[in-house]
């Protein structure tokens, strides 16, 4: 075995000289605790990308292997909260000093939540997908939060054209009886040819980002997505009885709307959290009617964040 390996980055310049944004990793495999706030450390099977700039013109390279090595000491002696990550943002420049100062990191991963049923109570694990992004810069800390939330959304236009179909089912049915008992009428309203339309509904998305404060110290990913659902009102459910599935179809027939529905509402309840300094939300209503989806984007509308 010779006594020294060559090390071709580190020994001879670049081809080509000139500085780059972002170099490192990505889809990076690592099991990590999450620390979020209103909830229990958990572990999660995470993907990361992992990169630092590239200031000096005439360096080869950087060097990849103590950006995975740091993240690897996360992974196995840590936890991921708001001080560890920017803890090893800044390590990640503090490894590459000479060559970066900028430093960049993303974690993606499913955060589970036992959701409760509408009224059996019987629980289940729901799967939210999460991505924490942060990025250090000029002494500067950025964070970022985002999680895609499912819901069911049911169009207002067809359960208007439901409904008139109804009536005039009503009307052909009983309009030749001068008079007509309840249980007649409750019978009839009870089968088929009673109802002879329903609304067309949809699994729906609300995909959210939002700017964390720096004065937090854990992920307020419960927060956010009981913030959504509370505001959507139709959260897709985990474990049900048939109670939970007519609860589901009531909520839904009481709250309908449309993509730009489910987008203002969602706005107006971000806007009443100031833990959050600036969001972008879309909204996907996957349509069963069209082959094509109906989306809406919406953000807070601050000097200098997000922009649609």
């Amino acid at each position: 075995m010779p006594n020294s390996m060559p090390d071709v980055a580190n020994q001879s310049q670049a081809q080509t000289e000139g500085t780059l944004d972002w170099v490192g990793m990505s889809n990076i495999e690592v099991p990590l605790m999450v620390a979020a706030s209103d909830a229990a450390e958990r572990p999660v099977a995470a993907h990361v990308e992992a990169f630092v700039n590239l200031k000096d013109p005439k360096t080869k390279g950087i060097h990849m292997s103590r950006l995975y090595l740091l993240l690897d000491k996360l992974s196995t002696d840590g936890e991921l909260s708001h001080a560890s990550l920017k803890q090893l943002l800044l390590d990640f420049i503090e490894s590459h000093n000479d060559i970066s100062d900028q430093a960049f990191i993303k974690f993606d991963f499913d955060y589970h939540l036992r959701r409760e049923s509408l009224i059996s109570r019987k629980k289940g694990w729901k799967a939210y997908p999460v991505t924490l992004t942060g990025r250090y810069d000029a002494g500067k800390l950025s964070l970022e939060l985002a999680v895609d939330v499912p819901y069911s959304s049911t169009c207002p236009c067809s359960a208007a054209l439901a409904r008139q179909l109804i009536q005039e089912a009503f009307v052909d049915k009983f309009s030749d009886q001068e008079v007509v008992d309840k249980a007649t009428i409750h019978e009839w309203l009870g089968s088929t040819e009673g109802i002879v339309a329903t609304p067309h509904s949809q699994r729906s998305t609300a995909q959210v980002k939002v700017k964390l404060s720096e004065e937090l110290e854990e992920f307020p990913i419960v927060a956010l997505v009981d913030a959504v659902e509370a505001a959507l009102k139709t959260p897709v459910q985990a474990a049900v009885k048939r109670e939970d599935e007519q609860e589901f179809a009531r909520l839904n027939g009481q709250n309908l709307m449309f993509c730009e529905d489910a987008s203002r509402r969602l706005k107006h309840q971000l806007n009443q959290m100031p833990i959050f300094k600036d969001f972008w939300l879309r909204v996907n209503h996957y349509e069963s009617l069209h082959a094509h989806d109906a989306v809406a984007i919406a953000t807070k509308g601050i000097e200098s964040g997000y922009r649609s």
